[in-house]
């Protein structure tokens, strides 16, 4: 079977910046900045979604995660961490069953 794979294009952080920045200040909606940029419909308003423009000073601007990007990632930490340790749970509970029980 020939398998196609999606190949997805990666843009560069100033471009994502830029782009955030006409969005911000262009007064022109999503929509028509994705069109002028030649970007998928929709990734404008993702990028505004999942990234925070941090300007300090004199130093160039960057992106970060947004709060709720972070959040959203400390989540699936915290839920993959919860698993491992219920497992180990599930190991020690069998374990003391094994070792505690009366020879006969």
């Amino acid at each position: 079977m020939d398998e196609k794979k999606t190949s997805y294009r990666k843009y560069a952080e100033e471009f994502k910046l830029e782009a955030l920045e006409l969005l911000k200040s262009s007064g022109k909606s999503a929509g028509q900045i994705e069109r002028d940029l030649g970007i998928t419909p929709g990734l404008l308003v993702k990028w505004r979604d999942r990234y925070q423009v941090i300007a300090q000073g004199e130093k160039q601007a960057h992106l970060e995660a947004s709060d709720f990007e972070a959040a959203k990632r400390e989540i699936k930490r915290l839920q993959r961490r919860l698993a491992e340790v219920e497992e180990e749970r599930e190991i020690l509970k069998k374990t003391i069953n094994i070792f505690s029980r009366k020879s006969e």
